[in-house]
């Protein structure tokens, strides 16, 4: 991988409380990158709508 991507392991929830494991950010375009349980494609949202969103997860469950 390039630069233009920064590789992290670390899990939020979304707005529904379904906890996703985000994988890397893509600094270029400016999105998160990241993977629902039980989905077997990447999904990217941008960071501002991720920011937003997006919690992160608590150690609990």
């Amino acid at each position: 991988m390039d630069e233009r991507f920064v590789e992290t392991n670390q899990t939020y929830s979304d707005r529904r409380g379904i906890r996703v494991c985000v994988t890397r950010y893509d600094r270029q375009n400016r999105q998160i990158i990241f993977m629902r349980p039980g989905y077997p494609h990447e999904c990217m949202v941008p960071k501002w709508y991720f920011e937003k969103y997006f919690k992160k997860a608590g150690k609990e469950g």
